[in-house]
């Protein structure tokens, strides 16, 4: 039988997710606003087909449910339009996840119904697919917030956001040996583990990530316009899809900026992070800030282990607001073991994927500890990801 701890969140999910379908139309909810993102309902289908697999075909070698469906949901076996494009009518997908939901808890919730399996130790699987549900909930957020560029509302800015150049408000930590990843932690991913000692050289990280008003001041100084800030390919990305301004940041008739959100569009408040950048402008945003000099000189993006030593030491604030672009390509900790198997995590990793830290106003509280890490495309901009900067050390 399944810990309350566990299956009680894993319940509320569900019903977060479907509220989220109440919100839209059934057509809307069936169209796809981002090509890198499905539609409303595939989410839904696709949450429940993550359970199904796992909880099913692979716990009971019931595969009658998942063979229909797997094309379906499986990555790269239709494109994502495609896939999008052949979900049933909406009242049909809601009954169809209800039922499976409702049966698959009452598996968790009853012991002898699952069969003993190292996997179901201390409710490991359980915690990954809570987890999973989480994921599936913020990425439906992040469709809902593209939904609203279809709106193209005439919104007026009341408090225009103002350009402030970055300011050092820097924590130092010194050279030495620190820890990094999970320890004792069943709800962990594979790839928080084993927790790690790794060596840093000393480094000053920035408190705040970086705010609206000081990327306003990285554009206003002509940031999108002056190759001196990005790499070759860094570049050519910008100029080849035309990149002017963060993702969710659009322009009133005065030509004052203003951020569009799930809820709608809504002035910048200027001291709130960035978010609805790639690595690339992270990268672009922190070249430009050292050229400013004296305590910038030297900024760079931060390494993931950076970031989660300074926050476990309680150096930097905010690191729940938004997500972090780091510099290193996602990857295995040395005695990486794969859980449940080789292929949840393993395709992650490359140098195309890059690490991401820290939660986002919509990260769910299972997916908010400090070893969690996440990677994505250095292209992706849709996400809630922003930027913190790390400094050499002073003299």
């Amino acid at each position: 039988m399944t810990d309350s701890s566990v299956l009680g969140p894993l319940s509320a999910l569900h019903e977060l997710q479907d509220r989220l379908l109440d919100r839209i139309s059934p057509a809307d909810a069936l169209l796809q606003f981002h090509p890198d993102l499905g539609s409303l309902a595939w989410y839904l289908g696709h949450s429940v087909y993550l359970e199904s697999y796992w909880l099913r075909e692979r716990l009971t070698g019931d595969a009658e449910l998942t063979h229909r469906v797997a094309h379906l949901f499986t990555p790269r076996a239709l494109p994502l339009a495609e896939q999008c494009a052949s979900m049933p009518p909406l009242d049909h997908l809601r009954n169809w996840a209800a039922a499976i939901r409702d049966e698959h808890l009452r598996r968790l919730a009853n012991s002898g119904l699952l069969p003993d399996h190292p996997w179901l130790a201390q409710e490991r699987l359980v915690r990954l697919l809570l987890q999973e549900q989480a994921r599936d909930y913020e990425c439906m957020l992040m469709v809902l917030n593209q939904r609203r560029f279809r709106d193209h509302p005439d919104y007026r800015v009341t408090r225009p956001l103002v350009a402030e150049l970055p300011r050092e408000d820097a924590a130092t930590l010194i050279q030495g040996h620190y820890r990094v990843g999970a320890r004792e932690d069943p709800a962990a991913y594979d790839h928080e583990l084993p927790p790690q000692a790794v060596e840093l050289s000393g480094f000053r990280i920035a408190r705040h990530p970086v705010s609206n008003a000081e990327f306003l001041a990285f554009m206003d100084a002509g940031g999108y316009q002056d190759p001196r800030w990005w790499t070759d390919s860094s570049w050519t990305w910008c100029q080849d899809l035309g990149i002017q301004h963060p993702e969710y940041w659009r322009q009133d008739s005065a030509g004052h900026w203003y951020g569009v959100g799930v809820n709608g569009p809504a002035d910048l408040p200027p001291a709130e992070p960035v978010l609805g950048i790639s690595q690339h402008e992270a990268r672009a945003f922190a070249a430009w800030a050292a050229s400013l000099g004296d305590a910038l000189a030297g900024a760079v993006l931060q390494h993931e282990y950076q970031w989660e030593v300074a926050a476990r030491t309680g150096r930097i604030r905010e690191h729940g607001r938004v997500r972090e672009w780091c510099s290193n390509a996602f990857h295995p900790y040395p005695d990486y073991v794969p859980f449940p198997d080789e292929g949840f995590s393993d395709l992650a990793f490359g140098d195309d994927c890059i690490s991401q830290r820290g939660a986002s106003l919509h990260t769910q509280p299972p997916l908010r500890r400090l070893s969690h890490r996440d990677g994505a495309a250095p292209g992706e901009r849709h996400a809630f990801t922003g930027l913190r900067l790390v400094l050499p050390p002073l003299r």
